[in-house]
């Protein structure tokens, strides 16, 4: 992610979802937007960014790893949702595919030993955001997002009390 902090991290943060959406994408270049892919996987990828911005995460590998969980947790996309998703088969070969260029540069042990040396840091940050999330009553809409686009990002975690799981 680039160095300059994003406003949609803000927890506070006024910008419309419409709005922190667009400046993750400018900030964030190196992410494929996924407005211009008509595709299942598309629909998936643009909910998945439209949750960074809604939970304010940025794309470090920390956030990254915190997401799927807060997602999980929060919204009306659960992990049984995500099993089946990554199962079909066109997901999953997209999915491969986009991987594939940078586990070559980089190497799988690379990947895996940095995601075990995040996720020793991250593990108490998801006990504590289980812990305030197992007995929800109100869920973040995760496919069906459109609704939300031109809220302020405030009134969304207001609204869904996520900002109590924000830094």
């Amino acid at each position: 992610m680039n160095k300059q902090r994003a406003q949609y991290i803000d927890k506070t943060s006024i910008q419309t979802l419409r709005e922190g959406l667009e400046e993750y994408y400018t900030l964030n270049s190196h992410v494929m937007d996924p407005r211009a892919l008509p595709t299942e996987f598309g629909k998936i990828l643009l909910a998945h960014d439209v949750s960074h911005v809604v939970y304010g995460c940025d794309t470090s590998l920390y956030d990254e790893l915190k997401i799927l969980p807060l997602i999980w947790w929060t919204s009306d996309y659960t992990f049984g949702d995500h099993l089946k998703t990554i199962q079909n088969p066109t997901i999953d070969s997209t999915v491969r595919d986009m991987y594939k260029d940078f586990l070559e540069a980089r190497g799988v042990l690379w990947l895996y030993v940095s995601i075990g040396f995040v996720l020793l840091q991250l593990l108490p940050e998801l006990v504590f955001l289980r812990l305030k999330t197992c007995h929800r009553q109100r869920w973040v809409p995760f496919m069906e997002f459109e609704s939300l686009l031109d809220r302020p990002l405030l009134e969304i975690r207001q609204d869904f009390d996520l900002l109590p799981l924000m830094k």
